[in-house]
């Protein structure tokens, strides 16, 4: 796979998470230790779009 693939695939999920995000948010009674496992995960896949995303310094 391609850093190019890669990053589109990350980007994928960085938005079905944020999808899941907005659902939860959106019930009645959200649950708060599933939206903070949620944000977490979309940090963590956003950090790595990032980092990826980078030009490399060597």
């Amino acid at each position: 796979m391609s850093t190019v693939d890669h990053i589109e695939a990350l980007k994928n999920k960085h938005e079905t998470l944020e999808q899941a995000i907005h659902q939860e948010t959106t019930r009645p009674h959200p649950d708060d230790d599933a939206l903070c496992s949620l944000k977490k995960r979309k940090l963590m896949i956003k950090d790595q779009i990032v980092r990826l995303s980078e030009p490399t310094s060597h």
